[in-house]
């Protein structure tokens, strides 16, 4: 085991231990359920115009809100974090009451909302946003500086939530329709967020006001803030609907090395584009741009930090050596542009929507450029780093992700469930399926679930149950003798019995076990069974 990996699972085994003990309060149900306070009126529109500044390390500015009516109501909640501080609210010119509970605050507004009615709020606000202590993970904004000394400053908020540092409808379920995020920073520093960049205004010599605008669905946590001393350079891409613009914002002395690494962005996109379907937002293109973190999916705008070299920061983590043939960062954040972006859970507790599927892509990458035998060995490969510590579902409605192994159990979960399809074009047309059916919404994991059982004509129920909501791994247990084969499962919740593929002399075979013992006669001396399905094994 790498030390890389030693360093992941002792982290993961930290994060983990806590979210065990963790009691939920109040403050969790506010954050993570669809209060009546949300549930009442649906976004529309974001326009959030800020000012940034980096010496004094705070944001300033508002979030014009527009929603439409539902149903009648008076009382909305938005979310903000302390130590930012909302200033004020109005609608119409007029000022609202708000009232605070922690990082929930109450506007009562004052005129009456009438069903299908659109209205809008301004929300001002002000104050120095948490600073992110382990971007991406325990993340808020990173204020650094580049090797020139300049200022260098991004957000990162998944989990967390985006209210750590602008006031919005903090719930996934909810994805407003369209973004104009302006940004005002010193004019020495450049601002790259989501979508297509409008225009730029300088005002008063000293700084300049970037305006991008989202023209599709966007998730909270996919909007950020990249300011940086960047340069620009990009490409056209013939994709499946037509030409898409991929541009690259990274720092100055940055450029050779960005323009040799980036290669893998239109790599990316064709693997991508076979396996799930056309780019989903190529109305408001596609970027990477360097920040000081690791990286994340920002939506339209996803963030590099893997120092410009292969693998996760130079290593593998399947210890296969497939994984040094990529950069991590590329390949995996940009696959959460299908896993994420397009296709979003409603609730934390499904995470591994994103997280599974996303990381499952490292694999389809690899089964795309260097065959189905590498893309195995990789994701086999990442078994080290399964935990098996708790559910990768987490608790609903209080804003709780399961496991990490969401990951790797998830995607090798994914990789089992390609073998019990067989068909590897069926595989991929469920794969673009969902893209395209789910395109642009928010989902729960039993859409996720009934899709692939309808579409493989399999009952996956047992599967899922299995491999999602419990911790055990299941076991084959076998003794072969004389051409007679027992088995069984053990480890396994009531009524598993996936199938799986043996090979009997080399010959492929499929037996179906259960938890009751079963023989069966085979032609052959030596039996193998095979390592694609994520199964213990246990020769008697």
């Amino acid at each position: 085991m790498n030390r890389l990996i030693y360093f992941v699972l002792f982290t993961f085994s930290i994060v983990q231990a806590c979210a065990q003990e963790k009691q939920f309060t109040l403050q969790d149900t506010l954050r993570g359920s669809i209060t009546p306070e949300r549930e009442w009126w649906d976004l529309t529109y974001y326009h959030l115009d800020i000012a940034v500044h980096p010496d004094k390390k705070t944001i300033a500015g508002k979030n014009t809100i527009q929603y439409k009516v539902l149903k009648n109501h008076k009382v909305m909640q938005i979310d903000l974090q302390p130590p930012l501080k909302i200033e004020k609210v109005l609608q119409d010119g007029k000022e609202l009451n708000v009232n605070s509970e922690g990082n929930a605050h109450f506007i009562t507004l004052q005129k009456p909302q009438k069903k299908d009615e659109i209205n809008t709020v301004e929300v001002y606000y002000s104050g120095k946003p948490k600073p992110a202590k382990k971007a991406p993970w325990d993340g808020g904004i990173s204020w650094k500086k580049d090797e020139n000394g300049k200022h260098f400053v991004a957000s990162s908020c998944q989990g967390l939530g985006a209210s750590v540092w602008w006031p919005n409808k903090d719930h996934m379920y909810d994805e407003v329709d369209s973004m104009l995020v302006s940004v005002n920073v010193p004019k020495d520093l450049m601002n790259v967020s989501n979508g297509r960049l409008r225009k730029v205004e300088e005002k008063n010599n000293d700084t300049k006001t970037y305006h991008w605008f989202v023209s599709n669905p966007i998730n909270n946590y996919g909007v950020n803030i990249n300011i940086g001393d960047y340069v620009h350079f990009g490409e056209q891409y013939e994709g499946e609907k037509g030409t898409l613009d991929m541009d690259y914002y990274v720092l100055k002395y940055n450029l050779d090395k960005a323009k040799k690494q980036f290669k893998d962005a239109p790599k990316m996109m064709k693997a991508f584009e076979h396996w799930f379907g056309p780019y989903p937002f190529y109305e408001d293109s596609f970027k990477l741009v360097e920040v000081p973190y690791l990286g994340m999916e920002h939506q339209s705008s996803v963030t590099y930090g893997n120092g410009y070299v292969n693998g996760y920061r130079g290593f593998d983590l399947s210890g296969s050596g497939w994984g040094m043939k990529f950069d991590f960062i590329i390949i995996h954040e940009a696959g959460h542009e299908w896993f994420a972006n397009n296709i979003t859970y409603k609730d934390a507790a499904d995470m591994w929507i994103h997280e599974g599927f996303t990381a499952y892509s490292e694999n389809l990458f690899l089964d795309y450029y260097y065959g189905k035998k590498a893309a195995s060995e990789y994701v086999i490969g990442t078994r080290q780093g399964i935990q098996n510590d708790r559910p990768i579902i987490g608790i609903y409605d209080v804003n709780h992700e399961g496991s990490g192994d969401m990951y790797y159990k998830g995607a090798n979960m994914l990789h089992t469930l390609r073998q019990l399809i067989e068909d590897d074009e069926k595989w991929r047309s469920i794969l673009k399926g969902m893209n395209k059916d789910f395109y642009h919404q928010t989902v729960t994991t039993k859409q996720i679930e009934d899709y692939i059982s309808k579409h493989s004509r399999i009952d996956l129920t047992e599967f899922f149950n299995q491999y999602l909501r419990d911790t055990r791994i299941p076991t084959l247990e076998y003794s072969f003798k004389n051409g007679k084969l027992k088995y069984r499962y053990t480890n396994i919740i009531e009524k598993f019995d996936a199938p799986v593929r043996i090979l009997i002399d080399d010959k492929a075979e499929w037996i179906q076990p259960n938890a009751e013992w079963q023989t069966k006669k085979f032609k052959g001396d030596k039996i193998t069974v095979d390592p694609n399905f994520y199964i213990n094994i246990k020769a008697l």
